[in-house]
């Protein structure tokens, strides 16, 4: 069996589905993020773009959150999870991006449902940003505070604007 521990340091998250923000967008909607899914060495595995899927190079800087998943519940062990892994990523090298229907969250969602985590084939980008948000947990302090600072700071302004402004 693989080894499970994750290494931040080094940016090792095994069996992982793994999150940052995206500039500007996250500022606002801090929900919303670029993702990415690990393999059971922890390589990180993200559809940066269309016709391409990158390797321990995610689109938007290094993961802030990961979201480590259950590996007893992963039948067939490591090497299933690895070969979802990389059919999800066989296909996306071959696929357009598509910002609201066809992205990196529709990846990792594939992975799952190849694997049928959690018994379920249907892995979307809703699911997996609800299950991310509650269960991910935060790299370190900084990583929270560049996830949630900007939208505090933006909130701050905007809600000093109304009060200076009322």
């Amino acid at each position: 069996m693989a080894e499970t521990s994750v290494d931040i340091e080094n940016r090792r998250f095994p069996f992982c589905v793994v999150w940052t923000p995206i500039p500007f967008i996250s500022w606002i909607f801090p929900l919303i993020g670029h993702m990415g899914v690990c393999t059971s060495t922890g390589v990180i595995r993200d559809f940066s773009g269309s016709f391409y899927v990158a390797e321990d190079d995610m689109a938007f800087g290094p993961p802030t959150k990961y979201w480590q998943l259950d590996v007893t519940s992963i039948s067939g062990g490591a090497k299933a999870w690895d070969k979802a892994i990389n059919e999800a990523s066989i296909e996306y090298f071959n696929r357009m991006h598509n910002l609201f229907c066809d992205n990196c969250h529709s990846h990792v969602g594939m992975a799952l449902s190849l694997v049928t985590y959690g018994k379920s084939k249907n892995w979307n980008m809703f699911k997996l940003a609800l299950y991310t948000f509650l269960f991910g947990k935060y790299v370190s302090f900084n990583a929270w505070l560049k996830t949630w600072g900007p939208f505090i700071a933006f909130l701050s302004l905007f809600l000093a604007l109304c009060l200076f402004y009322n």
